[in-house]
């Protein structure tokens, strides 16, 4: 069987870390996900509000460097709870448990601030609460190009736009 779920959104609000009684860090939130098609009629794209809970040191990481509005990929699995409300109604509800949490943007994307010449894609800051308990973020690439040396020889031919139907 296989649970596994990635999502990238924006927090809706800033984490909420809590304790239980034993002392185990516990984080709740919710992600602002856009769905991947536009409404036809409107042209607008439909966003999910999807809650989030993260356990121990993930919890902790993401109380410490999340807020609303910064973009993160979570990696987790689905998880369905049934509860009674206060009336005695029982109640079913859906949310992810984070396994992995990352930055999906910079911070200066998000908030002013910098972490330098990094880019989102160099800056892939993770903290996973089955792997290790310190944050390291990963390593500043060198993202320079250099342009090749030798021509780019292309297999590839342009096509005229005489009968306006599309090649495939």
């Amino acid at each position: 069987m296989l649970n596994h779920i990635i999502l990238m959104g924006r927090l809706t609000r800033d984490p909420e870390l809590r304790r239980t009684q034993s002392g185990v860090a516990v984080a709740s939130f919710s992600l602002a996900v856009d769905r991947d098609f536009a409404d036809k009629s409107t042209g607008t794209r439909a966003t999910d509000f999807i809650d989030i809970v993260a356990w121990r040191g993930t919890a902790e990481f993401v109380s410490k460097y999340f807020s609303k509005g910064r973009m993160a990929v979570v990696e987790g699995r689905l998880q369905i709870r049934d509860w009674q409300d206060r009336d005695g109604n029982k109640r079913r509800s859906a949310e992810v448990v984070a396994d992995n949490i990352y930055f999906g943007d910079s911070r200066r994307d998000s908030d002013g601030g910098s972490y330098g010449n990094r880019s989102t894609s160099s800056y892939g800051g993770s903290y996973g609460g089955n792997s290790s308990n310190s944050y390291a973020p990963a390593a500043p690439q060198n993202n320079s190009y250099s342009a090749p040396s030798a021509p780019v020889v292309s297999e590839f031919a342009e096509l005229s736009d005489d009968d306006g139907e599309l090649p495939f």
